[in-house]
């Protein structure tokens, strides 16, 4: 079995629109300038660097934005044109919302089970419904028709429908869960930031946006077994910080998790709790708030990377260059690679178009595991080479604009720009016709 790091096409509409309440990033940079065709270009070179250093890539497509059809179910009437102009002039939040390329940060996609864990011997991934933000909840419908078209061997995959679109249900996808294991056991580490059944403290200035119950449903979708699932909160603090999903302050690959001390409530109780289930073949690496400040964290992205396994058994980090220029999180990491850790380097690269919108180099990534068989049977043209990544570059350059603004969407032309690269993309990537206005055209 092989992770897979399945990374989110940057999507035509990029922009700093400023959506997301409690993603501090985000509204920080609201209203800046967008390079999409910068930022499509650096999300590419990611996949080619991780790829390079011999860890498996595979690429998501973008989404269909402006979402015309989510315009027109909030009472907007007309043909494209007039929907676009009467949302710009009446409604300009709401065009902003239904514009947004949110769907490029993948570890939202989906919560993924590999087949060596669930009872059934298959892949489980359940699409996550991202209640908790309107602009994301409307991936939902198209995230599912692309994984099952990618996993569409109903023999050896199952791709769930997002669960119902409800508070008691909300569910955030990979950003809030770690898969670790060592040769005792394996453990799927689902992180929450509320529970309707069970209540506890909650954050004060931002939503705790991933549910108990919502972790819950997933682990039984995913038909795992009682003893291979901890479900622990996320600290109220850490969300307060900026902390909106897990993936924030901590991250886990294999026998290894680093994690920020405002992670997770009682963080000892759970680090304990992880030891007993794991055994001594897991290894932990805790920053304290004296040694990185979780505001630091925050800002930096330090656990926002990827904790990739290597062929020799050993591992890298693939961290945000903003975390190379702070101090703090630059000696943390340096920590995690010199004590008894399987982490052997840390590479920074540049994502700054994806960081300024919240979002590091983990946000960019839902981690697959296949085995060779399940490798074999995906017929979509969605892995990582050479070929693929000149065919992709070329086809940013010939479809991307070089500057959006918010003001840019009411533009029918953008429409048409951004259905004309899809329907292109769709045809590079053997995918079929996954989108709404394709299967609604003459």
């Amino acid at each position: 079995m092989q992770e897979y790091n399945f990374d989110g096409l940057v999507g035509p509409t990029h922009s700093y629109a400023g959506l997301s309440h409690g993603n501090l990033a985000s509204a920080a940079h609201a209203g800046h300038v967008g390079n999409p065709r910068a930022a499509a270009l650096q999300g590419l070179e990611k996949m080619r660097f991780v790829a390079s250093l011999g860890a498996y890539q595979a690429v998501l497509p973008p989404q269909p934005r402006p979402d015309v059809a989510a315009l027109r179910s909030l009472g907007l009437t007309g043909d494209d044109r007039a929907v676009l102009a009467v949302a710009a002039r009446e409604h300009p939040q709401l065009l902003r919302l239904c514009s947004s390329a949110s769907a490029m940060w993948t570890a939202n996609a989906a919560t993924v089970a590999p087949s060596d864990d669930s009872e059934d011997r298959k892949l489980h991934l359940t699409v996550a419904n991202l209640v908790s933000m309107f602009h994301r909840s409307l991936e939902a419908h198209t995230t599912t028709r692309v994984l099952r078209r990618i996993f569409a061997d109903r023999e050896r995959f199952a791709v769930h429908p997002a669960l119902p679109a409800a508070e008691l249900l909300s569910d955030e996808g990979a950003a809030n869960h770690t898969r670790l294991c060592t040769d005792a056991a394996t453990v799927h580490l689902f992180a929450y930031g509320r529970s309707t059944f069970r209540p506890g403290a909650l954050p004060r200035s931002f939503p705790a946006r991933q549910s108990l119950e919502a972790s819950e449903a997933v682990s039984r979708l995913h038909r795992l077994l009682p003893e291979q699932c901890v479900f622990w909160q996320q600290d109220p603090a850490g969300i307060d910080a900026g902390a909106f999903h897990t993936d924030v302050l901590a991250v886990g690959n294999a026998n290894f998790l680093m994690l920020h001390e405002r992670a997770f409530v009682e963080t000892q109780a759970l680090l304990e709790q992880l030891q007993r289930r794991l055994g001594g073949g897991l290894r932990l690496c805790v920053a304290t708030e004296g040694e990185l400040a979780a505001a630091t964290a925050v800002k930096t992205y330090p656990f926002n990377s990827q904790l990739l396994s290597l062929a020799d058994g050993s591992m890298v980090i693939v961290a945000p260059s903003e975390a190379s220029s702070d101090a703090q999180a630059s000696r943390f990491l340096e920590r995690v690679v010199d004590e008894a850790n399987p982490v052997r380097a840390v590479h920074y690269i540049d994502v700054n178009a994806s960081m300024k919108n919240g979002g590091g180099p983990a946000c960019l990534r839902l981690r697959v595991p296949l085995t060779d068989g399940e490798r074999q049977a995906v017929s979509a043209r969605v892995f990582f080479d050479e070929a693929l990544y000149a065919e992709l570059k070329a086809w940013i350059e010939r479809h991307y604009r070089d500057r959006l603004t918010p003001t840019d969407f009411a533009d029918p032309a953008l429409l048409n720009e951004v259905y004309s690269a899809l329907d292109e993309l769709t045809r590079l990537l053997a995918l079929g016709s996954v989108y709404d206005f394709q299967r609604s055209a003459p």
